[in-house]
């Protein structure tokens, strides 16, 4: 221990330095020591049920965070104990093979009657659709929105900056498209053009204030009035995730990418540079050992203020058809540190022990706590990871 004395004006600004420089020493230690420290989750098992998509939606308007998933909702009525318990059946999703045509749960009043309802899309009935809230546990009614060709997944962005989201169909196999909600009920399509990708994200690439478009072998320019234009500046494979992240990772004022490969191993970040006028985007690995990382969301678990990745393998994507396949299963978050990726395991092994992921997951408070849960649906069931801080 060391003891310091002062007794004039000039040796007091002495000390004040000194101890601010001992102050700043020791949160920069207690930071690093922070980002070595794990969060720890409590897994918490809701259905075992297979649909690959959830969304965190307040069904009855009491202020409480429930889940929307498939066929059902699950009621959260404050008692952490039998939290999710009580289910209702909201209707019945279009089933083939081992899948639910049901690959997005994003939360919409789209009549505008003060309840929650939520926007979906299918792949074999090729339609865009939302499922009503009737405020009663009646079952929801679907309306279709339209065809759309097969449908990945949906995603939703604020591409006017208007307070309401629009919705973004992902379908590959048809050209990129997007519906806005102009009064009650009442959606209007507006075509970017003939892009066809499995992969897709939005975000301001060229700084210039308005969101661009991102597929899996380029962004699409946003003109302004509807006007887009392509550029061919990278390749990620044939099946790239939903959504591509955009996001400046190394803080140099230009926006990078993150992106999973869908349908095979490894995910990447793509590192934006603008060298005399052109513009490219370096491949950088973030890590190769697990399959199909189909899903990602990007937002602060840690209470850092930064955010992490949140992701993993999606359990059975292509069934047996995967690289893959047949391995072991993880729910993974991701801290950056500026210059690199670390992970962390959430639920890693087989199925039943790990946890995979779906097509759409989501991640808020669901308890109060002030901290974010993570909750993931899909082919292995549905459950709740609640975030207890770190361990």
């Amino acid at each position: 221990m060391m003891f310091i004395f002062f007794n004039n004006t000039r040796n007091r600004w002495v000390r004040t330095t000194v101890l601010a420089s001992l102050l700043c020493g020791i949160a920069t230690t207690l930071l690093q020591a922070q980002q070595h420290e794990k969060i720890k989750f409590t897994p918490y098992f809701v259905a075992a049920e297979s649909f690959e998509s959830v969304g965190v939606i307040d069904v009855n308007n009491d202020g409480k965070p429930d889940l929307v998933s498939g066929d059902f909702y699950y009621l959260n009525e404050g008692d952490a104990k039998t939290i999710f318990r009580k289910r209702v059946r909201l209707g019945d999703q279009p089933a083939f093979a081992e899948y639910f045509d049901d690959f997005a749960t994003i939360p919409l009043d789209v009549n505008q009657d003060g309840r929650m309802d939520f926007v979906t899309g299918g792949w074999f009935g090729e339609a865009l659709r939302w499922h009503e809230n009737p405020g009663t546990n009646s079952e929801w009614p679907a309306h279709e929105i339209a065809k759309v060709g097969n449908v990945e997944t949906v995603r939703a962005w604020d591409l006017d900056n208007d307070g309401v989201v629009e919705i973004v169909p992902n379908t590959p196999n048809s050209p990129l498209h997007y519906f806005k909600l102009e009064g009650p009920g009442k959606f209007v399509r507006y075509e970017i053009g003939d892009y066809k990708s499995h992969g897709l994200g939005y975000g301001d690439i060229n700084g210039d204030g308005k969101g661009d478009f991102v597929v899996k072998n380029g962004w699409i320019e946003n003109k302004g009035n509807n006007q887009w234009v392509f550029h061919q500046d990278f390749d990620m494979g044939a099946h790239a995730s939903i959504p591509i992240l955009v996001t400046d990772l190394n803080g140099d004022g230009k926006n990078d990418l993150i992106a999973g490969t869908a349908h095979d191993y490894g995910i990447y970040w793509y590192e934006q540079q603008v060298t005399g006028g052109k513009r490219s985007f370096k491949k950088h690995l973030i890590d190769d050992t697990a399959s199909q990382y189909h899903e990602l969301v990007w937002t602060d678990i840690t209470g850092d203020g930064k955010p992490e990745l949140i992701t993993g393998k999606r359990y059975r994507a292509h069934n047996d058809g995967d690289p893959g396949a047949h391995d072991d299963v993880g729910l993974y978050y991701f801290t950056w540190d500026g210059k690199s990726f670390t992970k962390n395991v959430i639920a890693y092994g087989p199925p039943g022990v790990g946890k995979g992921t779906g097509i759409y997951m989501d991640v808020a408070d669901l308890r109060g706590s002030g901290r974010k849960d993570i909750v993931v649906a899909g082919k292995d069931g549905l459950w709740v990871f609640f975030n207890e801080g770190f361990e």
